[in-house]
């Protein structure tokens, strides 16, 4: 039940965001409006990112774990009311078809290459992996082709022959990538490492949040005098050198470098997403916008699976492959101690005193490790991601 509620959420969000993105394109033709309005936009990311894990942490500590979902309803009822009533609507005059082949072709191509990926940085690269990136390859080939005969396709798949288009969509990926990426392995480090409860480890993340918060906003103003490929490249490379602080420390710094440290990403994340989203929405006529919103949410959601699969993947395979158990454990234990720093913390309440904080120990300096690797994954992305913005957004003008 749990799984399908999920994915009825999964579902229907992907359905809203789009949307919200495309009405601000109908509704603000001025460009320097429009991106303040992207920025207060993506700055709901920013808030709901840090309200969410502290009012999470204060619901799991004093109700009991299936509030973290009510919780939501009481916002949600209003704006099904409110939202017909408050929000001028904008559509595309002549929509493409209902194309359901289109639709299997694109979730045949995304599925199988996420798969790969993640089994590769699992289990390792083996048959398994180069079958399912084929399936998807071919597919992709089958999903583009199907497009490009279509008069008025799904998704006009011609608007990533625009440079600054289809550089700002993976500009999108990245950052969402990195951030998503990090915070995996964050919010594990403050709970699990550093022995805080889910409401401190949130309250660590505010600071980071508001700082999101402002960036998106000044850079608004920033870019009016600053070309956007700058920006952004200055964005992303804050974003690398966040991750470059966790791979060169693992996360044994001061607690003031890791939350400053999340911070600078949260910076650059909101420079980078603020100016992306803009340009993709102003590389397209508006009657296309919600397309070009649909491939930017997607590259939203894409990064984000990405960046807990393959991030997570990695730190994983470093953990197990770095963990050392301590003599006399179970094979059930030994299974569950290798799979995650949580399953070892659980099995070491329950063995001698001794032999647990023995396994605490080489649990902890394990995923440190495993930090280690992939946030030098994730610096090396970002600074791949600043090339991106320079050779892709270059020419481009508030």
């Amino acid at each position: 039940m749990l799984l399908i509620a999920r994915a009825a959420t999964g579902v229907f969000g992907a359905a809203l965001m789009p949307c919200t993105l495309s009405l601000l394109r109908g509704m603000f033709h001025d460009r320097s409006q429009r991106r303040l309005a992207i920025a207060v936009w993506a700055t709901g990311f920013a808030a709901g990112g840090a309200i969410g894990p502290i009012v999470g942490g204060v619901l799991l500590e004093h109700v009991f774990w299936g509030s973290i979902f009510l919780i939501a309803v009481p916002f949600l009822l209003p704006l099904l009311v409110l939202a017909p009533v408050l929000v001028k609507e904008s559509r595309d005059p002549s929509p493409g078809a209902f194309d359901v082949i289109s639709i299997l072709l694109s979730m045949l191509t995304f599925a199988p290459v996420v798969f790969a990926i993640k089994h590769a940085a699992t289990v390792g690269f083996d048959l398994v992996t180069v079958a399912a990136a084929l399936l998807g390859i071919a597919a992709g080939f089958l999903f583009v082709r199907r497009l490009l005969t279509q008069r008025n396709p799904l998704l006009d798949v011609r608007l990533f022959a625009v440079p600054a288009f289809s550089g700002s969509v993976l500009v999108n990926l990245l950052s969402v990538f990195s951030f998503v990426g990090l915070l995996y392995f964050l919010a594990q480090h403050l709970q699990l490492v550093l022995g805080m409860s889910p409401l401190e480890a949130g309250l660590m993340l505010i600071p980071g949040t508001v700082a999101m918060v402002v960036a998106s906003l000044l850079v608004v103003r920033w870019v009016r005098v600053v070309p956007p490929a700058v920006l952004m490249a200055i964005g992303l490379a804050l974003a690398a050198s966040a991750h470059l602080t966790f791979a060169l420390t693992g996360g044994h710094g001061p607690l003031v470098l890791i939350i400053g440290a999340f911070a600078a990403l949260s910076v650059g994340i909101g420079m980078a997403e603020t100016l992306s989203n803009d340009i993709i929405v102003a590389s397209v006529p508006p009657a296309k916008a919600g397309a070009a919103s649909a491939v930017s949410e997607t590259a939203y959601e894409l990064g984000a699976v990405l960046g807990t699969s393959v991030l997570g993947g990695i730190l994983a395979a470093s953990y197990a492959a770095n963990l050392v158990l301590p003599a006399g454990l179970t094979a059930t234990e030994q299974s569950e101690a290798s799979q995650t720093l949580a399953g070892a913390l659980t099995v070491a309440d329950g063995l001698p005193s001794a032999v647990g904080e023995t396994l605490i120990d080489s649990a902890r300096t394990a995923f440190d490790s495993g930090i280690v690797m992939t946030s030098t994954v994730g610096a090396l992305l970002m600074a791949g991601a600043v090339v991106l913005a320079l050779r892709t957004v270059r020419g481009q003008r508030a």
